[in-house]
């Protein structure tokens, strides 16, 4: 395949992964604390057998994904006034005990189920520093005060669980607003705050103006990609009638 062909096909396939990750960040501007993302490329510079005029290899630039890197900037903090949402308001994450193992979370969206557990929207229980967490009918109004400690008409119940890591950006997404790693967590010095919820630090605005420039990137790619194929056609066809 022609050089230039596979230049463009990069850099179609870049403009691909780019708008399937601004589609995801959109997707997700109203989950809690979501964290946007944004993909990141490298030039990648491979020597390639040039023409007839060339010496010898001639270097070609290729765009290379290298990831996607996420932003770690907190959302705005928003009052919701249910007893059970809670927002971090500096670092750290929510422990929660899955079927799979621990995981970790900044969606504060929490309830109680059947048990009186304090739960995930999925079921999964909040983990406090002494184990799960459970609230009676008993307790009565719950508060929560900035280091997590859970109290209740009979005294504290428990307090949350927060935790940070070295690298944040190691974290791996798991579905659900969960987060794994293979780091030890260490204690946070983030404040809770009950009653609230962090919301996502997706920009709508500059999503969609990130999604134009990347639909007129990819359309240019193609105009120059279907231009080299006119030109190639274009050649064949003169070589064979002038053969003939």
């Amino acid at each position: 395949m022609d050089n230039s062909l596979l230049v463009s096909l990069s850099h179609q396939l870049a403009s691909y992964r780019s708008m399937d990750v601004i589609a995801n960040n959109i997707a997700n501007v109203s989950t809690p604390a979501y964290k946007r993302e944004a993909v990141k490329f490298e030039e990648y510079v491979a020597n390639v057998q040039g023409s007839e005029s060339d010496s010898g290899p001639v270097p070609v630039s290729f765009v290379q994904d290298k990831g996607v890197v996420r932003d770690l900037n907190e959302g705005r903090i928003e009052a919701t006034h249910a007893p059970f949402d809670f927002a971090v308001n500096g670092k750290g994450y929510f422990v929660v005990n899955t079927a799979n193992g621990e995981r970790y979370t900044r969606n504060g969206h929490f309830q109680l189920d059947g048990s009186g557990r304090v739960v995930t929207s999925e079921g999964d229980a909040v983990m406090g520093e002494g184990g799960e967490i459970t609230v009676t009918a008993d307790d009565g109004d719950i508060h929560v005060a900035e280091d997590g400690t859970i109290s209740g008409k009979q005294g504290q119940l428990g307090k949350l669980r927060l935790v940070n890591f070295d690298n944040e950006r190691a974290l791996q997404k798991e579905g659900a607003s969960l987060y794994t790693t293979t780091q030890s967590p260490t204690p946070a010095d983030g404040k809770i705050r009950q009653g609230m919820l962090e919301t996502s630090n997706v920009e709508p605005v500059i999503e969609i103006s990130h999604m134009i420039e990347v639909m007129r990137a990819y359309q240019a790619t193609a105009n120059l990609t279907q231009s080299q194929e006119d030109m190639m056609r274009q050649a064949i066809d003169k070589l064979g009638s002038v053969q003939g």
